[in-house]
């Protein structure tokens, strides 16, 4: 979760995400990388090798560059690491993956789902609230 400073008020996104597949095997192996990526960053964020909301992170560990390797994902930057430490429920739905965040910051796992095969929806569930998926 991001934590924001400053005067203002905040705004959630409730944003949803919609990566759609040609099968239910590509959408549950796509869920399988967000989940190891979000384990790992969340595991270096425990042990203090990155801080979530703080500094970016310019650099990719050597623990990570061999995760990223063995998931075959080569378009996520250091920087976006920190988006699979945020606040966020992900599931498989048949052939889809349904993604929902009050984050606007959602780079990386677009990155993931259209890597992976996917189509992809993005909406504010605000502008949408009738919908299946929206919180």
């Amino acid at each position: 979760m991001k934590i924001w400073y400053g005067q203002g008020s905040e705004h959630s996104m409730n944003l949803v995400m919609i990566g759609r597949f040609t099968d239910a095997g590509a959408a549950a192996s796509a869920k399988e990388i967000i989940d190891k990526l979000t384990e790992h960053v969340r595991d270096e964020s425990q042990a203090g090798e990155i801080e979530i909301g703080g500094h970016h992170i310019d650099r990719f560990s050597e623990r990570m560059l061999n995760l990223l390797r063995e998931l075959e994902i080569y378009d996520v930057s250091p920087v976006e690491l920190e988006q699979f430490g945020y606040d966020f429920d992900v599931k498989v739905d048949g052939d889809k993956v349904v993604l929902t965040t009050d984050e606007s910051d959602v780079s990386a796992f677009l990155k993931v789902l259209i890597d992976k095969g996917a189509r992809v929806e993005v909406y504010s569930a605000h502008n949408y609230p009738d919908t299946a998926h929206g919180r």
